[in-house]
């Protein structure tokens, strides 16, 4: 999809030329500074009751009279903030999408500034409403027509427009990226898949990937990863990709993301109900090799390092067994008293591995715990940090982002649920707090540099009717690295 932007003033709007015009009405009434013929179709729709400014309403009107577009959506944002803007644009595209339009230009409905902001909402928001997951699916509906989206603005607003679409542009490949691979099928998205898909981002950004099997993984001695991965046929696959932006003396980002591509729970089996969704337990590796494409595309000044741990989680004479003990590349024990908690006996491995890179920061992203669903339900992601200064830059990059997450606690007392008789620690803890002591159990292998960890179990898919990947929290990652930047 080709997107632009376009200098416009309010009163020149009719004329533009599209096969569909989408206006973001922001105020309360008709702006003044509409241009007459539109003012006149949506003060018309108003009086009728065909339409009312409060957020979600919409009026879809075609070949209005005096409008050189053919088709014109109006869309009432209920609000001025950027939140309220891009749903009202998703809107309007959802309204203009299902017609033969194939140039959307979209704009505000009166006077009104755009920024950089506003203009990534555009971008994120077309490509969301227009993605189809069809790889399994033939018989998948006809690809939307939609290939060209312009965002229409004064001369005063170009500058931050262009910057914009640029990033929105890279987060939205990041997200469709994240969103494809999640949505794959375990058979069609295995460890060695994921391991071809960071091989062709190398080779299509000059990346460094390095892929290591479990011969390599045996020598460095990750007893933790290599217990979960034991009882699969698929092979396991440790990816390294970097991305050097700055020069090697300047410490890098590091991003660690869970790569179960199926999760049964091992001899802890799950319930066979919804069975078929643990497809999305490799969320946080999607998450994080979309968010190295949007980094990679954006080139910012700095390293950033991805790290994902892949393998899947089976039951078979040969799995891990609840009590077994298993020595973890730091040299600690670990009890493993549910296999079915198997995010964090990878992961404490690969946060091991990070500390070669001496990392100015370690953000580990994980569908770890349904904990985190009960807790925050699916609007949220749980950040857990005790580094206050990280907490804050993760926090202002979801609120920038749109892609919210949510600071859980730490304390310290919450570490008394992983004392083992029988090892260093236990895997898991009691129910209560479960998605705490699993960040806690995490943060047992991050003494050396700053962290923080993304449980993204209730924002990285949906259920029911609209079952898929969300891609988030890509939009998230790619703020908070791109924050970085000194």
């Amino acid at each position: 999809m080709d997107f632009r932007h376009q200098i416009s003033s309010p009163d020149a709007l009719a004329s533009h030329t599209c096969d569909a015009l989408v206006l973001v009405v922001t105020g309360d009434a008709v702006d003044p500074a509409l241009d007459a013929p539109l003012a006149a179709a949506l003060s018309d729709a108003l009086a009728h009751g065909d339409l009312t400014l409060k957020a979600g309403k919409s009026i879809y009107i075609h070949r209005p009279a005096g409008i050189r577009a053919a088709r014109v959506a109006f869309v009432a944002a209920g609000g001025s903030t950027v939140k309220a803007f891009k749903a009202a644009v998703a809107n309007g595209i959802k309204l203009v999408n299902s017609s033969g339009a194939k140039h959307v230009a979209i704009g505000l409905a009166g006077a009104g500034s755009l920024t950089d902001a506003h203009a990534e909402a555009v971008v994120t928001a077309a490509r969301e409403c227009t993605y189809l997951y069809r790889h399994t699916k033939p018989s998948a509906p006809a690809a939307s027509k939609l290939d060209k989206v312009t965002l229409l603005c004064t001369k005063a607003d170009v500058k931050a427009v262009q910057l914009g679409v640029a990033r929105g542009h890279a987060i939205a490949a990041g997200v469709n990226l994240a969103r494809e691979w999640a949505n794959r099928p375990g058979n069609h998205c295995t460890p060695t898949h994921l391991a071809d898909v960071a091989k062709k981002l190398g080779k299509e950004y000059a990346l460094k990937v390095e892929v290591l099997d479990r011969k390599a993984c045996e020598k460095l001695g990750m007893g933790s990863f290599l217990s979960v991965a034991q009882a699969s046929t698929e092979p396991l696959r440790f990816i390294v990709a970097r991305y050097d932006g700055a020069p090697k003396a300047q410490a890098p980002v590091v991003l660690v993301g869970k790569g179960i591509t199926f999760d049964t729970g091992g001899i802890s089996l799950k319930p066979g109900g919804e069975m078929d969704e643990m497809k999305y337990d490799m969320g946080g590796a999607a998450s994080v090799l979309g968010t190295l494409r949007a980094i990679a595309e954006l080139k910012p000044k700095l390293n950033l390092v991805c790290i994902i741990p892949s393998c899947e989680n089976m039951p078979a004479g040969n799995a891990v067994k609840p009590g077994d003990v298993v020595t973890s590349m730091s040299g600690q024990t670990i009890e493993i008293l549910n296999t079915d908690a198997e995010g964090r006996l990878i992961l404490c491995d690969a946060l091991t591995y990070a500390e070669r890179f001496k990392p100015a920061v370690v953000v580990d992203v994980a569908t770890l715990t349904g904990a985190c669903v009960i807790a925050l339900g699916h609007h949220h992601s749980g950040l857990f940090t005790a580094d206050d200064k990280v907490a804050g830059q993760m926090q202002a990059a979801s609120q920038k982002s749109l892609d919210p997450c949510w600071r859980m606690p730490l304390d310290e007392e919450y570490d008394a649920g992983l004392k083992s008789n029988f090892a260093d620690m236990a895997n898991i803890g009691g129910r209560p707090g479960g998605a705490i002591t699993a960040a806690m159990f995490l943060k047992r292998f991050t003494a050396k540099y700053p962290w923080a960890h993304l449980d993204i179990a209730g924002t990285a898919w949906k259920s029911g009717a609209a079952k898929g990947a969300t891609g988030r929290p890509v939009p998230l990652l790619t703020h908070f690295v791109l924050a970085q930047v000194g």
